[in-house]
């Protein structure tokens, strides 16, 4: 799935819409002392009431919500396992009782409990329903015959939920006239965050991909191995961050004692995105040693050569043949993503800009120098350009 079949599976995600049915609810309650089912309950979707089904439905968006490869992952099934998840979400897709379903689901339940102690009481929520989406109109084609027409993909949606105890309250009784102290008991589920989930299968191009689910991730840049691997049954891979922080050791590696400066910096990140754009219609591209050694040379790196790229890729992550996405290694082109920390200031500047920076030294001190189009305005007050100090030697940048 890319960043388009998410949005548009997640845009139909609304109350009453024809294009979305959701057929059964299962919400599983899970104990934390003891990591038991305490309590399970299905029911057709549209038995709920109206505020409960917007509750949910702004919960399953939230699962599908973020960026590919930092929050949302499309992962490949694991082959030859034992009672595979692939197996079971396929069997529960193509249920026709709701025994069977519920029973399936909780298949996938007695996984996440397996050698998981969870901090707090967690509820499982699962729906099974179809998504449709309208092929497109052709030049003699009516808009009510469009509708008549569509691609028909049926799915399994599963959201993770914390409990959260309630809050301590005082109320004013109206009637009464007086304070009273609000004792509520019952946990509340928080579904405005949910800390897992996954849809199966992936959908892409509008057709069904068995093969694949997308997992979604609590927070970004922070996979749950244990649901990757013992609930799903998938094959591990790397988080956008993760490949930024190899992508940069490879380099250090191949560069050696080398300085890089900003401007050698500026130059990676420019031969990278320029990869990207020229591949933007097609799928996210990859980068292997050798496109990394094409990068290196075209940016000014010295000395580099397909042995060393190779070597490094051994050393770094142990496998030669790794391919980086080209999107993961790149800070966002057009925006201040790349945050420069010291101890008195942060900046925030965008990759194309970073050429404009520089570390020098002058008088035995080290300084940030930025070249800037005009003058400087501070709180209102225009700064008057000071004396120009030399630039350091590359060696001591």
């Amino acid at each position: 799935m890319d960043k388009k079949d998410i949005a548009d599976i997640r845009k139909q995600f609304k109350v009453d819409n024809d294009l979305l049915k959701i057929n059964e609810i299962f919400n599983v309650y899970i104990m934390k002392e003891s990591s038991d089912i305490y309590h399970h309950q299905s029911m057709p979707f549209e038995m709920l009431e109206q505020e409960q089904k917007e509750l949910f439905i702004e919960n399953f968006k939230k699962v599908l919500s973020g960026q590919l490869d930092e929050k949302l992952f499309e992962l490949k099934f694991q082959r030859d396992v034992e009672n595979s998840s692939q197996l079971i979400l396929h069997q529960g897709l193509l249920s026709n009782e709701t025994e069977d379903w519920k029973g399936h689901m909780l298949q996938l339940v007695e996984k996440m409990l397996k050698d998981k102690q969870y901090e707090m009481d967690i509820v499982v929520t699962f729906i099974r329903g179809e998504y449709m989406k309208p092929m497109k109109r052709q030049s003699d084609e009516s808009e009510g015959s469009v509708r008549d027409t569509v691609y028909s993909n049926p799915f399994i949606l599963c959201s993770m939920n914390k409990t959260q105890d309630p809050k301590k309250e005082l109320l004013f009784d109206y009637v009464e006239k007086e304070f009273k102290y609000n004792i509520v008991v019952d946990p509340i589920i928080n579904l405005k965050a949910p800390i897992s989930g996954f849809l199966f299968p992936s959908i892409t191009d509008n057709a069904a991909d068995v093969n694949h689910v997308l997992y979604s991730a609590g927070k970004k840049n922070e996979m749950s191995y244990h649901f990757v691997e013992e609930v799903l049954n998938a094959e591990e891979t790397m988080t956008a961050a993760e490949d930024k922080i190899v992508f940069e050791e490879i380099v250090k590696n191949v560069a050696g004692d080398q300085k890089i400066n900003t401007s050698t910096l500026s130059n990676v990140y420019e031969e990278i995105h320029r990869v990207v754009e020229e591949n933007e219609e097609d799928d996210i591209p990859r980068l292997d040693y050798k496109d990394v050694e094409k990068v290196l040379t075209s940016s000014g790196i010295e000395d580099v050569s397909t042995e060393k790229v190779e070597s490094a890729f051994k050393t770094v992550i142990d496998d030669e043949k790794y391919a980086f996405k080209a999107t993961s290694i790149v800070p966002k082109y057009n925006s201040k993503s790349i945050k420069i920390e010291t101890k008195i200031a942060n900046i925030s500047i965008s990759p194309q800009d970073l050429r404009h920076v520089r570390q020098v030294h002058f008088h035995g001190k080290r300084y940030l120098m930025m070249e800037v189009e005009e003058n400087t305005v501070i709180e209102g007050f225009e700064m008057i350009p000071e004396a120009l100090f030399q630039k350091a030697p590359d060696d001591e940048e």
